[in-house]
């Protein structure tokens, strides 16, 4: 929920009516005092899971917001950890939060990496993508982990119809499409785009080889999607 420190109904009004980039730079401040900020128990399951596949040594958290990813990453990684985001308002917010890590401002679907992590997760992050721009992005993730290294983000099991959740989700999608049908810039935000088997084939196409782990929840599952070690950079 949000707390006395979160936006205001009105800022939040602001924010879906810019870019998505502008809105998240407008949303920093008071970001981490919003329900989308990854639940602390998504965090660590994530931790506890990876870490039966660690320890790591450099990891990468992409589209790391104000740097809630860190919290998983490192009790896993010995070496170097590091953030990418578009948003120079999160970027800030996560740099102040997390002097220790190393803070890069870029596009998600350009990553300017090339083998240089063993580890790369991502946390709440891809409903901003349409289903056109995925590959883009775990091509980008690909390219940057070395030979044998590991993507791991979680993913949530598909609500039943009779779920009230289920509504909210199918309207808020529907209110964005047409927002973003007569609105421009658009905001690209989406809670019903990330269908298993998509994700599953985007990453394989990719070069990742697949497996889903659960979290320890009914809902939610681990995706583990390794680069193969005979694989080359790109």
């Amino acid at each position: 929920m949000f707390t006395a420190q979160g936006p205001t109904f009105g800022e939040l009004c602001v924010q879906a009516l810019s870019s998505v980039e502008r809105g998240y730079d407008l949303l920093a401040p008071k970001f981490d005092h919003t329900p989308f900020r990854t639940p602390r128990s998504i965090l660590d399951a994530t931790a506890a899971a990876l870490g039966e596949w660690g320890p790591f040594e450099d990891g990468l958290d992409v589209c790391c917001g104000t740097g809630a990813g860190m919290l998983a990453l490192r009790p896993v990684c010995d070496g170097r950890i590091t953030g990418v985001d578009f948003s120079a308002g999160m970027l800030a917010q996560a740099r102040a939060a997390h002097p220790d890590a190393a803070w890069v401002r870029a596009d998600a679907r350009a990553l300017p990496f090339a083998a240089g992590f063993d580890l790369a997760v991502s946390f709440g992050a891809f409903g901003h993508f349409l289903p056109r721009e995925r590959p883009a992005v775990f091509e980008g993730i690909h390219r940057a982990l070395r030979p044998g290294g590991l993507f791991a983000f979680a993913i949530a099991a598909p609500l039943s119809l009779t779920s009230p959740a289920y509504w909210v989700e199918a309207g808020f999608d529907l209110v964005m499409r047409v927002r973003n049908a007569v609105w421009r810039p658009p905001f690209v935000m989406y809670y019903r785009t990330m269908p298993l088997g998509a994700v599953r084939a985007d990453l394989t196409a990719a070069g990742f080889e697949v497996t889903v782990k659960s979290l320890g929840d009914a809902r939610w599952g681990l995706i583990l999607a390794r680069k193969p070690v005979g694989s080359g950079h790109v």
